[in-house]
């Protein structure tokens, strides 16, 4: 059996993948990791995985058209939603390749156990949690989005309800940018399945502006896997936010602390990757924690650090409400 850390990444976010790829060196140095390719803007990329002989490229064509077909199929079904994403001048599902990150359950990747983290996150403790907990578990995740379920589902659909329950809501729902699992979960039949529950109304409990993760939970709470969400079962004095929209964590030795608790992992969610590049070329950008960010993006090449000159850019507080719109919350 093999475990191993799935991302999902560009040449746009290649200095968040770097960073994340480091701090895996450092915290989970033995494990592989398979980087998703987003779409072919790949060169460097390419150039940062090439001496990491634990990192491999996931960049076949067909079996990541398995699952863009499969998203095309889910909102196919939708009352509304492909006419409101061409008025807004899409011409295909939005953020479509976002959907590569299912391919983690294709009976054809390379990790039977896995965890996904998207690349603008930080490793900064051992993942070993994620996976002992998968001998007990089918899916394992550590979020608090269950405090806003308005950014997984459509509240005021009323099939929701006949759907899911009001306790499975708040047990199963998570955020896509850190989950648990095995592959070869959703098999052609069981996808085929899914499309039919969604087709005979289901599809409106669905939230448009976060289809990857609004469908990702679906996919796992209308299946027979069990969710275990660690926010909800750890003991208090173990337990741990991990977005970058929490102001009260502690940057201590090259490691974030929450109320003197080390995180295992921090999302930089919903902070663009133009902040990261433009604090990579020098540009004196401010934004939380990003001292433990810089210190991981260039841990093996400390020389190339860059020399921040110039008036402070505070990060707007509109990209932080953002990020706050995207999570729902603080934790």
């Amino acid at each position: 059996m093999v475990d191993g850390i799935y991302t999902l990444a560009n040449d746009v976010v290649c200095n968040q993948l770097v960073a994340l790829l480091n701090s895996i060196d450092v915290h989970a140095p033995k494990i592989p990791v398979c980087v998703i390719a987003y779409d072919d803007r790949l060169d460097r990329v390419r150039e940062a995985i090439a001496n990491r002989p634990n990192v491999t490229l996931l960049d076949d064509a067909v079996l990541l058209a398995r699952w863009e077909d499969f998203s095309r199929q889910v909102w196919s079904t939708h009352p509304n939603a492909l006419k409101i994403w061409q008025a807004r001048g899409l011409a295909d599902v939005y953020r479509l390749n976002s959907n590569h990150r299912y391919a983690v359950f294709d009976p054809d990747a390379p990790f039977d156990r896995f965890v996904y983290l998207d690349a603008d996150t930080l490793l900064l403790n051992s993942p070993q949690i994620f996976f002992d907990s998968l001998n007990q578990h089918e899916m394992v995740v550590y979020d608090f989005q269950h405090k806003d379920p308005s950014h997984i589902f459509n509240l005021a659909s009323s099939k929701l309800a006949e759907t899911f329950s009001a306790e499975q809501i708040h047990d199963s729902i998570f955020c896509a940018g850190c989950y648990a699992s095995k592959k070869g979960f959703f098999d052609a039949n069981t996808r085929e399945a899914l499309i039919t529950n969604l087709a005979n109304g289901e599809a409106e409990i669905l939230y448009m502006n976060a289809p990857n993760q609004s469908v990702l939970n679906y996919m796992v709470m209308r299946s027979p896997l069990t969710v275990y969400n660690l926010a909800l079962h750890l003991p208090p004095d173990t337990c741990t936010g991990n977005s970058v929209t929490s102001s009260h964590f502690e940057e201590r030795d090259h490691l974030i602390y929450d109320r003197g608790i080390r995180l295992t992992y921090l999302h930089y969610i919903g902070l663009d990757a133009n902040l990261f590049n433009q604090l990579c070329s020098g540009l004196n950008v401010i934004f939380p924690y990003r001292d433990t960010f810089l210190y991981y993006r260039y841990l093996h090449e400390p020389q190339k650090r860059p020399k921040l000159t110039g008036k402070p850019v505070n990060l707007p507080p509109s990209l932080l409400k953002r990020g706050l719109r995207k999570l729902g919350l603080h934790q």
